[in-house]
């Protein structure tokens, strides 16, 4: 197993870690969560870089990149919906619905992988798949940035309500592109599922 590869099953590996510092109520938690996810973050952007610069691309990294992004962010929005039900019913619905959009798309897109991947075609994150998984992770960086800073500091609750409406404004916006990036990979590879068996 080449580098990149180790960095992705690295990451994958990473994420049961991020998800229990998350929901686990220790001092700074969430400031260590956002360490964790940061460095986890950081080695999706390495391994991409060096299996495209020393030629190590393989239908193994292909496949399991994604896949590892998805458990990463998945981990975060779950996380999420503990965050943002003890704001208020209005912030946890918004937060079921993002949640529900993510998984929605994740779970019907690799589905489709799995299609193309018995018929010999392994498919790789395209540009929009890509500004998702980057729009995601600043939003939940952000997120937890200012959920650490609310565990640290005693903020006024007008300082916290403009914080909660920019992280949700973010998270909304990685829901959107979501989408888009779902429709844009399902006409472009159109082709590899409808001849499917």
């Amino acid at each position: 197993m080449n580098t990149p590869n180790k960095l992705t099953l690295g990451r994958m590996i990473a994420t049961p870690v991020f998800m229990a510092t998350m929901l686990i109520d220790f001092p700074y938690h969430y400031l260590v969560s956002l360490i964790i996810f940061a460095a986890a973050s950081l080695t999706d952007m390495i391994d991409g870089k060096m299996a495209r610069k020393y030629n190590l691309v393989t239908d193994f990294g292909k496949f399991l990149d994604p896949l590892a992004d998805k458990m990463l962010t998945t981990a975060a929005y779950l996380g999420f919906m503990f965050l943002y039900a003890s704001m208020g019913k209005s912030y946890g619905i918004q937060m079921t619905a993002i949640l529900f959009i993510v998984l929605f798309r994740e779970f019907m897109i690799t589905s489709l992988r799995l299609v193309a991947v018995q018929n010999g075609t392994v498919i790789a994150a395209n540009m929009w798949g890509k500004a998702k998984t980057v729009c995601q992770m600043v939003a939940i960086i952000v997120t937890l940035f200012i959920a650490a800073l609310v565990t640290v500091f005693n903020l006024p609750a007008l300082v916290l309500n403009i914080f909660m409406i920019i992280i949700t404004l973010l998270l909304w916006a990685s829901a959107v592109l979501t989408v888009i990036s779902g429709v844009v990979y399902m006409v472009q590879n159109k082709s590899a599922f409808l001849s499917s068996k």
